[in-house]
C-alpha cells in the first residue's frame, strides 16, 4: 500500500540517518528559541469581550459619557472606611490625602473630588480648591459639619454616589466613602479595565498608594484600573511559579518509574523541553500573546508528549526483549507507532481546532496554538526521539554508558500485567451485559451534565480574597504575591450601590431632540421587570429625565420652562427639547447632564438599579426586554450584560466545539481505519470509550460545581483529543495483533504491552497536570483538575470498556469469519507461537 511505502521511508530515515535527524531537530530548536523573546503577555476579562454588541455599546457609553464613579476611566479611587467617614477627623484625612496627591508633580493630577470636598463647599461656597476646603473643615464645629453633610446630601446628587449604602442622613454618618483623582494620561487607556501588561496608570497608582500611605495608617486604600491590571499579570506569573516546579517534580518521579533508566528519561525530558520551545517560539514569531488561556497549553503538550515518549520507548523495549537488534527493533516500533501517533495527532488537532468556531479571540488562540503544539509534539516524539534512542543505544554498545532496567512496562508474568487485563476478562465473560451497564451510566451522566452552569466574571481571573494557609507558608520565590483587588472589589460591591455590578444600562442612539424622546425614557420605567428595583411602582433609574426633574426642583426659571413644555403634566417635557438641553448645559449641572446625554443630543443612556440577588441571566434578559420597548436604537449593556453575553458565547462555543470535535474525530477515525486496515467500522469502535469519557467528565463538572467558564469550556473538545490518544493506542495495537493471534490472545497482548505504557503516561500526566489545582488563578486550578480527571477516565475506559467494544464489534462486523476465529491450520501455529512467547 502507498501509505506503507511512506512509513517505511520514514522508518529508514529515523534508523539509517539517525544522527542527521537529531542534528536537524536541534538546529530547528535553536531557531524557534529565537522567537521566545517575542512572546508578550495579555490578561484580564476585556480580551474576551471584543466584538460583542453589548461590549461595543459599553465602550460607547464609556467614551461618550462621564460617569461620576467608574473604575476604568483613568481615575484613581481613594476608598476610605471607618466608623464614620463623614466625621471632621475622617474628612480631613481624605482632603489632606487629595492635597498630597495634587502636590506630587509626577502623578499629573488634574482634579480631585470627594464627599468631604462637597461638604466643605457647603461650609464655605468659596472653597473651590482642596486647600481651601481643608481650612473650611478645620474651622467648622462638629454640629456645623453634620448640618453641612445633610445639606450636601440634599442639594448635590453626586454626594450619595460617593458614600456607602449605609449613609444615615439623620446622624450624618457613613462607614465608607470614595474620593476620585483624575490624572492627565495618554489617550487609549480609559477602557478595558483589567488589561494585562504595563499601563501608564499602574505606575501612577502605585506611586499614589505610596504617597497616601506614607503618613501612616489613615483608613484610605488606593485603587484603580492600573492596580487591577498589575494584579491580573501577577496572577499568571504566580500560577506558573507555583505549578511548574511541582509539575516538574511529579513528572520526574513518574517518568523515573516509567523509564527506569536515566539516559532514556533524559531523552524523554529533552523531547518535552523541545516541544515547549518550539510552541512558544512559534507564538513569538506569530505575535500571539501569552494569556491566562494559554497557561493550559504546556500541560496539554506535556500530557501528549509524555504519552508518546513512554509508548515509543516501551514498544522498542518489547522488541529488544525478544532479542531483535537495535535497527530492526526501532523500525518495527516506528512502523507501528508512527501510524498510531498520526491518528492521535489528527484527532487531537481536530479537537483543538474545534475551538476556532468560538467568537471569542482567546479561545480561538488557544485552539490554534494547542493544535500547532500537538503537530510539533508528533514530529519530535515520532521522529526525533526514536532517532535519538537509536544513537544512544549505539553509543551504549561502544561505551560504558550506565544502563538500568530496559524491560517494558506490563510485561508477561508481571503483577502489573495481570492487573491491566481486567477489561479482557470482562470481555471474555459478559461483554454485552457490561456494555449495556456502561450505556446506562453514560446516559445518566449525560443527563446529569445538562445542569452544568456557565460563568464569566472578573473573579474567574483573580485569586480568592484570602490565599490558603499552605500557600502563605511557602518560601520565596514560591510564595504568592499579596493580592488586594478581590477584597476591594467585594468591599465596593457590598458598600456602594453605584458600582456597575448592581446596574444595567440602556444605551440609546437617536434624535434626542424629537418631542417623544424623553417620554420614551419615562415610559420605559413604568412597568419594570422583576429584576429591576422599584420606587413608587417605577423602575429605580437615573437618566437625563431625572437630571431635568432634580434641577427643576432647585431652579425656578428652569422649572417654569419644563412646565411650559410638558403637555401631559407628568414632569417630563415633550416639546422644545433642544431648548431644555441647552439650558442644562449652560447651568451648574452641565457635568451631571453630560453623564446621560451627548453634546450633539444624539445619544443617551439610562442606568437602572437592579436587585442584588438577581442572577446575571435574569438581569440581562430583563434589560434586553426594556431596550426593545424603545422606538430608537437601544442596546442593553453594562458589566452584568456584557459578562452574561460572554457567558452565553462560552456555552455556545463549548457545545459547538464538542459537536465538531466529536463528528470530526469520528469521521477521521473511520477514514483512517478504512485506509490503513480496510475496516472503517473500527473507527466507530475507537470513538465509543471517548464518548463515555466525555459524559463522565461533564457529569463530574456538575458534581464538583465547576462551571463552564472561559477556560473549562474548552475541556469537552480537549477531552476528545486526550481520550482518543488512549483509545487509539489500544485499538491500533489490537489491529496489528489480531492479524497473528486469536481474539483473546490479541486483546491480552494489547493490554499488557500498550496498557503498561498507558498506565505510566496516565500517572505522570494526572499528577503532573493535577498540580495546576495549586494555581492562584482559579480557572487554571479548575482546568488542571478536569484535565487530570479526563486523562484518568480515558485510561480507564480504554482498558475496561474498549476490550468489550472490540469483542462486540468483531461479532457484528465480522460474522463470516470473526477475527477471533482463525483457520485450523493457523490455530495450532498461533497457539505454539503464543506459548513460545509466554515462555
Amino acid at each position: 500500500m502507498d501509505h506503507q511505502r511512506y512509513i517505511d521511508w520514514i522508518d529508514d530515515r529515523i534508523v539509517d540517518d539517525s544522527r542527521r535527524v537529531v542534528i536537524t531537530f536541534l538546529v530547528v530548536t535553536l531557531l524557534f528559541g529565537a522567537g521566545l523573546g517575542g512572546v508578550s503577555t495579555n490578561a484580564g476579562t476585556s480580551q474576551f469581550t471584543t466584538g460583542l454588541p453589548a461590549e461595543e455599546a459599553l465602550q460607547q457609553v464609556n467614551t461618550k459619557f462621564s460617569p461620576s464613579f467608574e473604575t476604568d476611566t483613568g481615575n484613581t479611587q481613594l476608598i476610605q472606611d471607618g466608623n464614620n467617614v463623614l466625621s471632621k477627623e475622617s474628612m480631613l484625612r481624605m482632603l489632606r490625602s487629595q492635597k498630597r496627591l495634587e502636590d506630587h508633580a509626577n502623578l499629573r493630577v488634574t482634579s480631585t473630588s470627594s464627599a468631604a470636598g462637597l461638604v466643605a463647599e457647603q461650609l464655605d461656597p468659596e472653597a473651590t480648591t482642596t486647600e481651601a476646603q481643608i481650612r473650611a473643615v478645620e474651622r467648622a464645629t462638629d454640629s456645623e459639619i453634620d448640618a453641612a453633610v445633610r445639606d450636601a446630601a440634599t442639594e448635590t446628587p453626586q454626594f450619595t454616589s460617593l458614600v456607602s449604602n449605609d449613609f444615615n442622613r439623620g446622624s450624618a454618618s457613613a462607614s465608607a466613602t470614595i474620593g476620585l483623582v483624575t490624572h492627565e494620561v495618554p489617550a487609549g487607556i480609559s477602557s478595558g479595565s483589567g488589561q494585562g501588561g504595563s499601563s501608564p496608570l499602574t505606575g501612577i497608582q502605585k506611586q499614589a498608594d505610596f504617597t497616601v500611605s506614607s503618613t501612616g495608617p489613615n483608613g484610605i486604600t488606593v485603587f484603580g484600573s492600573g492596580i487591577l491590571a498589575d494584579e491580573f499579570s501577577n496572577v499568571v506569573a504566580d500560577s506558573l511559579i507555583l505549578t511548574v516546579p511541582a509539575a516538574v517534580l511529579f513528572i520526574l518521579l513518574f517518568l523515573t518509574i516509567a523509564y527506569r533508566d536515566l539516559a532514556d528519561m533524559a531523552l524523554g525530558l529533552l523531547s518535552l523541553f523541545m516541544t515547549i520551545i518550539w510552541t512558544f517560539g512559534f507564538m513569538g514569531f506569530a505575535g500571539i500573546p501569552f494569556s491566562q488561556m494559554l497557561i493550559a497549553v504546556p500541560p496539554l503538550l506535556l500530557a501528549v508528549g509524555i504519552d508518546f515518549g513512554i509508548h515509543a520507548i516501551n514498544r522498542y523495549r518489547e522488541e529488544r526483549e525478544n532479542g531483535t537488534d537495535i535497527e530492526t527493533s526501532m523500525k518495527i516500533t516506528t512502523d507501528q507507532l508512527i501510524v498510531a501517533f498520526f491518528i492521535v495527532t489528527g484527532t487531537t488537532v481536530i479537537g483543538f481546532l474545534a475551538n476556532l468556531t468560538s467568537s471569542l479571540p482567546p479561545i480561538q488562540d488557544f485552539g490554534y496554538v494547542a493544535a500547532v503544539g500537538i503537530l510539533f509534539t508528533f514530529a519530535i516524539f515520532g521522529v526525533f526521539l526514536p532517532a535519538a534512542k537509536v544513537e544512544l543505544d549505539r553509543l551504549r554498545e561502544r561505551y560504558p554508558i550506565p544502563t538500568f532496567s530496559q524491560s517494558p512496562l506490563g510485561s508477561e508474568g508481571s503483577a502489573l500485567g495481570g492487573v491491566l487485563r481486567g477489561g479482557v476478562v470482562i470481555s471474555q465473560r459478559a461483554p454485552v451485559v457490561f456494555l449495556l451497564l456502561v450505556l446506562v451510566v453514560t446516559g445518566g451522566a449525560s443527563a446529569y451534565a445538562t445542569g452544568v452552569s456557565t460563568s464569566f466574571s472578573q473573579e474567574d481571573f483573580l485569586p480568592p480574597e484570602d490565599n490558603p494557609d499552605y500557600l502563605e507558608q511557602l518560601p520565596e520565590p514560591f510564595a504568592p504575591s499579596e493580592y488586594t483587588v478581590t477584597g476591594i472589589t467585594n468591599f465596593l460591591e457590598e458598600k456602594f450601590s453605584s458600582t456597575q455590578s448592581s446596574q444595567a444600562t440602556i444605551y440609546v442612539e437617536g434624535p434626542m431632540r424629537k418631542d417623544s424622546a424623553l417620554e420614551q425614557i419615562h415610559q420605559a420605567g413604568s412597568d419594570p421587570p422583576d429584576s429591576f428595583v422599584r420606587e413608587d411602582g417605577r423602575a429605580s433609574s437615573t437618566s437625563i429625565v431625572t437630571v431635568i426633574q432634580d434641577h427643576a426642583e432647585r431652579d425656578e426659571e428652569f422649572r417654569r420652562l419644563v412646565e411650559r413644555n410638558d403637555a401631559n403634566d407628568n414632569g417630563v417635557p415633550d416639546q422644545n427639547l433642544e431648548k431644555i438641553y441647552d439650558y442644562l448645559l449652560d447651568s451648574p449641572v452641565r457635568g451631571q447632564a453630560l453623564n446621560y446625554i451627548t453634546e450633539d443630543y444624539r445619544s443617551t443612556r439610562v442606568v437602572y438599579t437592579v436587585e442584588s440577588d438577581a442572577s446575571n441571566s435574569e438581569v440581562t434578559e430583563d434589560a434586553r426586554t426594556v431596550a426593545e420597548d424603545f422606538r430608537f436604537d437601544a442596546t442593553a449593556t453594562g458589566s452584568i450584560v456584557v459578562f452574561q453575553a460572554v457567558s452565553d458565547v462560552i456555552f455556545e462555543s463549548a457545545i459547538q466545539s464538542l459537536a465538531i470535535a466529536l463528528v470530526g474525530a469520528s469521521l477521521f477515525l473511520v477514514l483512517i481505519y478504512y485506509l490503513l486496515e480496510g475496516r472503517a467500522s473500527l473507527g466507530i469502535a475507537n470513538i465509543i470509550p471517548v464518548v463515555v469519557t466525555v459524559a463522565l467528565l461533564a457529569g463530574t463538572m456538575r458534581y464538583l460545581e465547576i462551571p463552564l467558564n472561559a477556560l473549562t469550556a474548552t475541556m469537552l473538545a480537549i477531552t476528545i483529543g486526550l481520550g482518543v490518544d488512549y483509545s487509539v493506542h489500544v485499538t491500533h495495537r489490537f489491529a496489528d495483533e489480531i492479524e497473528e493471534y486469536d481474539m483473546t490472545t490479541a486483546l491480552d497482548r494489547t493490554v499488557r504491552g500498550t496498557g503498561g505504557a498507558l498506565l505510566g503516561s496516565m500517572l505522570t500526566t494526572v499528577f503532573g497536570i493535577g498540580v495546576l489545582a495549586l494555581a492562584v488563578f482559579p480557572a487554571i486550578g479548575q482546568f488542571g483538575i478536569l484535565t487530570a480527571m479526563s486523562v484518568a477516565y480515558a485510561f480507564l475506559t480504554s482498558l475496561l470498556v474498549l476490550p468489550s467494544v472490540l469483542v462486540v464489534w468483531d461479532r457484528l462486523f465480522n460474522r463470516d469469519r470473526p477475527l477471533g476465529v482463525l483457520p485450523d491450520d493457523e490455530t495450532a501455529a498461533v497457539t505454539d507461537q503464543a506459548a513460545g512467547t509466554d515462555d
